[in-house]
């Protein structure tokens, strides 16, 4: 059931308002009013059809409880904590007085992100841009001209190996064995768990010839499991629990049937969707995640569009893809696109598009415009450090798609406070300047001389 809307609640005797308490020149106060929540309020309620159950919770909430999160770089737990500690927190997100619990539990944030889905989120970071707008951090003609590129979000998985995927497996199988009641002839409860910490051992010693034989024991392990669940599932009565055991069984084959040279690996059993993408960095030669294009404003730094690109594409052929976001986002297509040497063969028309390097048909301005592209390296850099595009907790291909839309709304929200905090800075500073100069001056005055 749609939530239902908020009445105007009336003055409390014992309660201050939370106007009365803070400061209202604050950056997040003059944040609250340049953001559109009436839309929220009018807009998802369409995720809501059915007009049975407990309403939802408020979308003005949960819309500001997403800014905050992804600005601060906090956890669900955390920007939940936080908002009860902070009376900034509970102006932004529409409070009237100050609030001594939480007003949702954690879960519900994972819950309106899967309902919302990729198409909620952009709304959100659409809100942003008229935000920024609203603010004078980028004008009218700033998405006229944007830098595209593309980062890897990695997923919240550990580093996959050979024996920890193998012993996964295998300890999967056998709790759903378990839960189905399947006696199984052999478990390896006892000898598997060894032997992966042996495979681990000996490649670190580098006695490679030995890590490959540990290695083989132990899918063997993995696969006598397999087949003995395989001959004994038509007892299986629970059609949902065969279910799961089908897929389980047909994750653990894949993982049994892939070589050292396949594509489309599987990395983790959990998040069969991640891709091993080399990005060329002498630090880290391979990260185990998702491709993210990001497009930025050319002078400003600002998100105008970022999207999750599962399966590993050239960048490419992603562009058609980011710029056609970005004039749904801004309601303008841009003119000039600027982009690393990885996006040629783009095939895009509609747009003039100038790649690092190119030398035909350079004016001077647009060789200044073509040296600033590498401006969107550090704005990716602020996303993963002060935000949390560096690793994605959320499950499956629709979380990385969510994820990667809000990482973008948070560094648009730190630039839009940015902004307001120099912005006032400045006006203080003009204020000072007037008192001193209209201030009496001190000291000894000479004596006019008498005629």
């Amino acid at each position: 059931m749609k939530a239902k809307p908020r009445e105007p609640e009336q003055d409390d005797l014992l309660r201050p308002r939370l106007v009365d308490m803070i400061d209202m020149r604050h950056e997040l106060v003059k944040l609250e009013t340049l953001i559109d929540w009436e839309f929220f309020e009018r807009e998802w309620a369409g995720f809501f059809p059915s007009e049975e159950g407990r309403p939802a919770t408020s979308p003005r909430l949960v819309a500001g409880l997403m800014y905050l999160q992804h600005a601060y770089g906090l956890s669900d737990e955390g920007v939940l904590q936080r908002w009860v500690e902070n009376p900034y927190f509970q102006h932004f997100c529409g409070e009237t007085f100050f609030q001594h619990r939480q007003p949702i539990d954690h879960s519900s944030m994972s819950r309106w992100r899967t309902r919302i889905g990729e198409e909620g989120v952009e709304w959100l970071l659409t809100k942003t841009i008229e935000a920024g707008r609203d603010a004078g951090v980028v004008s009218e003609e700033s998405s006229r001209r944007v830098i595209v590129d593309s980062t890897v979000m990695e997923k919240d998985i550990a580093h996959p190996t050979d024996a920890r995927l193998y012993e996964r497996a295998r300890q999967r199988l056998v709790k759903l064995a378990q839960e189905a009641g399947i006696d199984l002839r052999q478990s390896y409860a006892r000898k598997a768990p060894r032997l992966a910490a042996k495979a681990g051992r000996y490649a670190h010693a580098r006695q490679f010839k030995r890590m490959r034989k540990a290695l083989r024991t132990l899918k063997g392990y993995t696969g006598r499991v397999m087949r003995d669940i395989e001959r004994k599932l038509g007892g299986v009565t629970d059609e949902g629990l065969r279910a799961r055991i089908d897929d389980e069984l047909a994750l653990a084959g894949r993982l049994l049937r892939q070589k050292p040279k396949d594509k489309r690996k599987l990395y983790a059993l959990h998040e069969p969707e991640v891709d091993c993408i080399s990005k060329g960095k002498a630090r880290q030669r391979y990260e185990f995640g998702c491709k993210v294009s990001v497009a930025t404003t050319l002078k400003e730094g600002f998100v105008v569009g970022m999207r999750s690109l599962p399966g590993n594409p050239y960048d490419g052929h992603t562009l058609a893809e980011a710029l056609e976001q970005v004039e749904i986002l801004t309601d303008s297509r841009p003119a000039q696109v600027f982009v690393d040497r990885g996006y040629r063969g783009h095939g895009v028309t509609a747009s003039k598009v100038f790649i690092s390097g190119q030398r035909r048909g350079m004016t001077p301005g647009l060789r200044r415009m073509l040296r600033r592209r590498s401006s969107i390296e550090p704005t990716i850099g602020h996303m993963k450090s002060d935000g949390r595009l560096t690793r994605c907790p959320l499950k499956g291909t629709l979380g990385d798609a969510v994820f990667a839309v809000l990482c973008g709304c948070g560094q648009n929200i730190r630039l839009i406070l940015a902004h307001l905090r120099a912005l006032m800075r400045k006006i203080w500073a003009a204020i000072l300047a007037a008192l001193a100069a209209s201030a009496p001056r001190e000291g000894p005055q000479t004596p006019r001389p008498v005629a």
